[in-house]
């Protein structure tokens, strides 16, 4: 499942990220790259250890805890701290696919089962630089406005477009999820939206909105994994 969630970030909220992270000290991207991953790679990427990725971090993370469309969608468990990149004129990612596991700063091991994507550019301030998505329905190509984040299985096949003018900024992490199956959480994903839809018009104290949810968190508890 992909999904778009709009403005996780306000223009503000972008504003005061950007602020941050464009005075930090930029390094090579392959510093947190696989072997297969570094062939394919050239961009910068701040060090996740730097004073900017922490305190911007910590500001994306405070927002995804009110995005209440990325907790349906990505059913978080663990989450990576965000970290940085940044990609020019002809930079790039060629194809590839993101490492299963992932370290936490304190040394514990998460599996990567939903990748995401904030984009900290607006598009129209550089040509190229489409995330592309191969999944079972097709090749899917994004470039969101600067606050929008895409969630997407982290076993997609994906690539950045090589970049023909300005520069793409954005922020990138790792959840490990509730559910580790993709499609469990695209299902668990459209009840929900269903159920919120549903209670728009007839309450959330209706009998059958109350069946439903109940049916809803009874998926999850058999289907949440540690």
């Amino acid at each position: 499942m992909m999904l778009h969630i709009p403005q996780v970030l306000t223009r503000s909220g972008v504003e005061a990220v950007r602020a941050i992270i464009d005075a930090g000290d930029w390094s090579d991207g392959n510093a947190t790259s696989g072997v297969q991953a570094a062939l394919a790679k050239k961009n910068l990427q701040l060090p996740l250890d730097s004073t900017a990725a922490r305190d911007a971090g910590a500001l994306i993370s405070a927002a995804l805890e009110r995005s209440l469309l990325f907790v349906a969608g990505a059913l978080p468990a663990r989450i990576l701290p965000p970290l940085f990149n940044r990609y020019g004129p002809d930079d790039a990612f060629a194809d590839h696919i993101d490492n299963a596991i992932r370290v936490m700063p304190d040394g514990s091991r998460i599996r990567t089962d939903v990748s995401a994507t904030l984009f900290l550019t607006d598009p129209e301030a550089y040509d190229g630089g489409e995330l592309t998505v191969d999944d079972t329905f097709g090749v899917h190509q994004v470039k969101l406005a600067a606050g929008d984040m895409i969630l997407y299985p982290s076993s997609s096949l994906h690539r950045v477009e090589p970049i023909t003018r300005g520069a793409r900024t954005s922020a990138f992490f790792w959840i490990q999820s509730l559910v580790r199956d993709d499609g469990r959480r695209a299902l668990l994903f459209d009840m929900d939206m269903a159920i919120q839809r549903a209670a728009l018009t007839l309450g959330q104290g209706d009998p059958a909105i109350i069946t439903l949810t109940g049916g809803y968190h009874n998926l999850l508890r058999m289907w949440a994994e540690p």
